[in-house]
């Protein structure tokens, strides 16, 4: 039997994909709570995310959306990831309030950024680690939270992947000519 690689990139992205949720899972967490979710997009959610992304771009005239959506439609799998909002009762004001019980309920508990940002360092270093292309978009986790994609979580970064000759996420042109006026 001949194997070819070219047939395989796909299921060996999705491999390392759910070795990278191993890491964001095993991340150290705040006081030891875990509220972070996970989920892999492929095939047509890829399409249906990128979609949303340039809807978005529509209502905000947001154009670095529109590179981002081009991107993501190069990714063989795209990991989702985001926090549930849940105060730890710290009370250590990294948040702006001296109080978690002063915090107003839009505003999110830092620890809980803290602690997705440490798994996304996580899963990103896995895929280092494996030799797969990622970047972390937060077009792409905002996409996938309007959508509600990871439910009710109220932070969402998208980690996309792909194992080609080159990393199709670095090196981005803009949508539109940059007019300098100088």
């Amino acid at each position: 039997m001949i194997l070819n690689e070219r047939n395989l990139r796909k299921d060996l992205v999705m491999d390392v994909a759910r070795r990278m949720m191993t890491a964001a899972r095993t991340a150290p967490k705040g006081k030891g709570v875990d509220i972070i979710e996970m989920a892999l997009v492929t095939d047509g959610d890829i399409e249906r995310l990128s979609t949303k992304m340039r809807q978005l771009s529509e209502e905000t005239g947001m154009k670095f959306l529109l590179r981002d959506a081009d991107n993501l439609e190069s990714a063989d799998v795209v990991m989702i990831i985001g926090t549930m909002q849940q105060v730890q009762g710290l009370n250590c004001a990294h948040c702006g309030y001296n109080t978690c019980e002063a915090k107003p309920e839009y505003v999110p508990c830092a620890i809980n950024s803290v602690d997705l940002g440490i798994a996304i360092g996580s899963a990103c270093a896995m895929a280092a680690d494996l030799r797969i292309d990622t970047r972390v978009m937060f077009s792409a986790g905002w996409a996938a939270q309007k959508l509600g994609m990871l439910g009710a979580c109220k932070c969402v970064m998208a980690i996309p992947m792909s194992a080609g000759s080159k990393n199709p996420f670095f090196d981005r042109k803009p949508k539109e000519p940059v007019n300098n006026p100088g």
